[in-house]
């Protein structure tokens, strides 16, 4: 069987966190998109164990990660940082891009940059993001890396 694709989750905000912790006990398989040490920690931390690291000033280092990218989540703490990760992860997946913003400025931004979908929230509830294709994914066979 063909290895599903990860979901790559860009998670500096609360919400952020509780999204990775909802796809670790609903076993979707996903990694997180980090930009600096200190974030990588904190991800190892919170129980990440596929962790992307970019270094978003210099595109030669964007290279495609070794596992397939599916849907992507970026939970915005920074606009100059969203926007990059959506340059960065639209080369990588043909899937769609959720933006998860408490703002209601960069919408059009994060649209015309490659963003699928903008999503106001200013909740930590994110079980309405784990759609049924995703649990099917989780449930449809061995996730290796």
């Amino acid at each position: 069987m063909a290895h599903p694709n990860i979901v790559l989750v860009s998670a500096p905000t609360p919400a952020g966190e509780s999204f990775v912790k909802l796809l670790q006990t609903r076993n979707v398989p996903f990694a997180v998109i980090v930009n600096n040490a200190a974030e990588r920690k904190r991800m190892s931390i919170i129980g990440a164990d596929r962790i992307v690291e970019v270094n978003t000033a210099k595109e030669e280092t964007w290279i495609v990660p070794e596992v397939e990218v599916g849907k992507v989540f970026l939970f915005e703490s920074s606009l100059a940082l969203i926007c990059r990760y959506i340059q960065i992860c639209r080369s990588w997946t043909t899937e769609p891009i959720y933006v998860l913003t408490e703002s209601h400025q960069p919408r059009h931004v994060y649209k015309g940059l490659g963003a699928s979908y903008v999503i106001h929230s200013h909740g930590l509830n994110c079980e309405f993001l784990v759609t049924d294709d995703l649990i099917e994914t989780a449930k449809g066979g061995s996730f290796h890396a």
